[in-house]
């Protein structure tokens, strides 16, 4: 057994057989190491009401008393109150420990002076002008060197009456000594072996903090003398800690108080706050779970099987016309060159995750919150999507043809040459998935963005092979390809009709732009793609021309899209970035979430169903056009009283992060839903949703 639990366990037996310092009840009593008093906040309770009353001890340098959570040794402070009948004690309210070293040891109290405050309430029936005796008997431990266990049996006796006069000032020093509860969202999580409490304080991570210090309420959950290294992950206070012997994170809060210290004009200033962090994060069957703890393995075999669901995601659905005539291609040449080809489409996704992990560490590393398909808050990088799409659709329509380059990637894919549109059709499927989130990748990649470079870079490597490994088997697997249907004339009518894909999803995405800057910015959209189409029918005019000739359409060509871009530029550089802006706003069905709302629903006891969405995200347009907006689940919010809170991560949002990072997530879509009561647990619904899921969950059973 190690010292600290045998210290612990030794003491009380040390109290069986210490002499104790006694006196008659009174007021007052004193030690030679502690002078105790009973102070009430008035002299008089009300019938029904209630006072502090504070236990003050003043203790001589050099000893200490103990806090609840004694740390390595020791024994908290008691008090065993006697009342008149129906009158009630509520427990300690603890001020702000301190940490005493003895040693090795680490323990946690208070030396010089304290107030230990509880809230004493008469009965209701209490007769006004009645005497209200109150006896306090105390036992506390006394430590310097040596530990001495005391007591004293103290009392006062109020009056039943109206409270009269103002409030003892030591009392309302106490009251202001006690920690008040965070307002701030906290999660915990067990990483590389250390207990990282992550604070989303604004405050708190960019002031000027002199001491940051964690004072875990129950012993063993980390060792309490261990360092506790602060840093900043861009609106997040981090505090990494060792563990202690009985961590205990599996489901279960890490609650304690977090003591801030700050320089200010008036010298030190430490406040105290009451912290319950939730382990990240809750999963679908709604028992909180903690996804940092996978594991290396896990999170790669989990990031592969996610890849390969993402093929089947809407989001990628416009790739897979490329996709398909290339397979039906391969068919016929079920050779070397085809299963360089897959290799080379494969390249072409795993390095677009690699050049996405790489960013993704950058930010980081500058202290921004990001999440997967964050590149899609950016609206000129969803432009430059749109634009893309526009422009393959126009190819693949035989407006023109520019061979095996990026817009060509669907043509003589057979051809050595032609490895290059294979790995540039893999960059083109790695750039569109990325809006979606499709099972088991949520879990991945929260693990990926906690962990070291390495370990993120295997997790993306793994995504982005899962993504390409259905084609990967296609083009090497010989049995297959004697699947595919024969080669022939349709295949030019068939890759014309992949073009209208691509123009709807040039489409869609010029309607993500208008929800993330404004109606102005469709004028963007569409003047860019008439650019566009306008330069690819003169690229394409010249090329019976001389090589002159075609050189100088091809410079005018990209002239007039490079001036597109900029125009575009400067016209999203001064539009509004809000949902609000565009009217993206809440009906009568849906709240738009807020932090507070959900607070105050929740303190209310009310249920409450969160929507995480955005408008580049497909899968979440899916879910609310077939599950949220149906008549039935609507009709089922309002019968059961279901507050239904939607939070627009279009644009980039640092609460709605926060809020997707305590459930272990890095993307959207998120759906919870808090069924009624103050405590109850949230439950985290599954990423794709039917009316009949949404349902199961929400049932009041649940």
């Amino acid at each position: 057994m190690c010292v600290p639990a045998l210290l612990q366990r030794l003491v009380p037996l040390l109290l069986l057989f210490s002499l104790a310092a006694t006196g008659l009840a009174a007021d007052r009593a004193a030690t030679e190491q502690v002078q105790v008093s009973l102070i009430a906040e008035r002299n008089t309770i009300s019938p029904g009401g209630e006072i502090l009353i504070g236990l003050e001890q003043k203790i001589i340098p050099h000893w200490h008393t103990y806090w609840q959570n004694p740390g390595d040794s020791g024994l908290p402070t008691s008090i065993n109150w006697q009342l008149p009948a129906g009158a009630s004690a509520g427990p300690i309210l603890w001020p702000l420990p301190g940490r005493h070293k003895q040693g090795a040891l680490t323990n946690y109290g208070y030396a010089g002076r304290v107030m230990l405050l509880s809230a004493i309430k008469a009965p209701a029936n209490a007769k006004p002008g009645s005497d209200f005796p109150v006896v306090a008997k105390a036992s506390w431990l006394v430590c310097e060197e040596i530990c001495i266990p005391q007591q004293a049996e103290l009392s006062l006796t109020l009056k039943v009456g109206k409270p009269a006069g103002a409030a003892h000032p030591a009392i309302l020093a106490a009251r202001a000594a006690v920690p008040v509860d965070a307002p701030w969202p906290a999660t915990v999580s067990h990483e590389n072996g250390k207990v990282r409490l992550r604070i989303a304080s604004p405050e708190l991570a960019h002031g000027k903090l002199d001491d940051v210090w964690f004072y875990p309420l129950k012993w063993g959950k980390l060792v309490h003398g261990a360092p506790q290294s602060p840093s900043r992950d861009g609106d997040t206070l981090v505090l990494d800690m060792q563990p202690g012997e009985a961590p205990g994170l599996d489901g279960e809060p890490l609650e304690g108080v977090l003591a801030v210290t700050e320089s200010s004009a008036d010298g030190k200033l430490m406040r105290g706050f009451n912290l319950s962090a939730r382990p990240l994060a809750a999963s679908a069957a709604g028992a909180t779970t903690n996804h940092t703890e996978i594991g290396l393995a896990a999170a790669f075999l989990l990031a592969l099987a996610g890849g390969v669901i993402l093929n089947l995601m809407p989001c990628v659905f416009p790739v897979l016309s490329i996709k398909a005539l290339a397979l039906i291609r391969h068919g016929v040449h079920a050779d070397h060159g085809t299963r360089m080809h897959g290799l080379a489409y494969t390249a072409g996704i795993i390095l677009s995750f690699l050049v996405l992990a790489a960013l993704l560490l950058a930010l980081r590393a500058g202290g921004a919150q990001i999440g997967w398909g964050f590149q899609f808050q950016t609206p000129g990088f969803v432009l430059a999507v749109a634009w893309l799409m526009f422009a393959i659709g126009l190819s693949l329509s035989g407006v023109y043809t520019l061979g095996n380059s990026v817009a060509g990637i669907g043509e003589a894919l057979t051809e050595k040459p032609g490895y290059r549109g294979s790995f540039f059709a893999g960059v083109l499927a790695a750039i569109v998935a990325t809006p979606c989130t499709a099972p088991f990748m949520g879990a991945a990649i929260a693990y990926a963005l906690a962990q070291p470079a390495p370990h993120l870079i295997i997790v993306f490597t793994g995504l982005g092979l899962g993504l390409a490994l259905p084609y990967l088997l296609l083009s090497n697997w010989p049995l297959l390809q004697r699947c595919l249907p024969r080669p022939g004339l349709w295949m030019e009518r068939l890759k014309q009709v992949f073009a209208f894909p691509m123009y709807a999803t040039a489409l869609w995405l010029s309607w993500v732009l208008v929800q993330q800057a404004g109606a102005d910015a469709l004028l963007a959209a569409f003047g860019g793609m008439l650019v566009i189409a306008f330069a690819a029918w003169l690229f394409n005019g010249t090329r019976n021309a001389s090589a002159t000739q075609r050189r100088i359409a091809t410079l005018i060509a990209v002239a007039l899209i490079a001036a597109a871009g900029i125009v575009a530029g400067l016209q999203l550089q001064a539009a509004p970035t809000s949902a609000a802006a565009s009217g993206h706003a809440a009906d009568e069905t849906w709240q738009a979430y807020s932090e507070d709302t959900l607070q105050a629903l929740r303190a209310e006891g009310k249920p409450v169903f969160l929507n995480f969405t955005a408008a580049w995200c497909i899968t979440c347009l899916a879910n609310e056009r077939v599950a949220l907006s149906k008549d039935k689940i609507i009709a089922a919010f309002k019968e059961q009283g279901i507050t239904y809170l939607k939070g627009d991560w279009t644009n980039q949002d640092a609460a709605i992060t926060r809020k997707l990072a305590e459930f272990g997530r890095n993307g959207v879509p998120l759906y919870v839903f808090y069924p009624a009561g103050k405590d109850s647990k949230p439950v985290v619904l599954p990423q794709l949703l039917t009316p009949d899921i949404v349902l199961e969950h929400i049932r009041p059973s649940h």
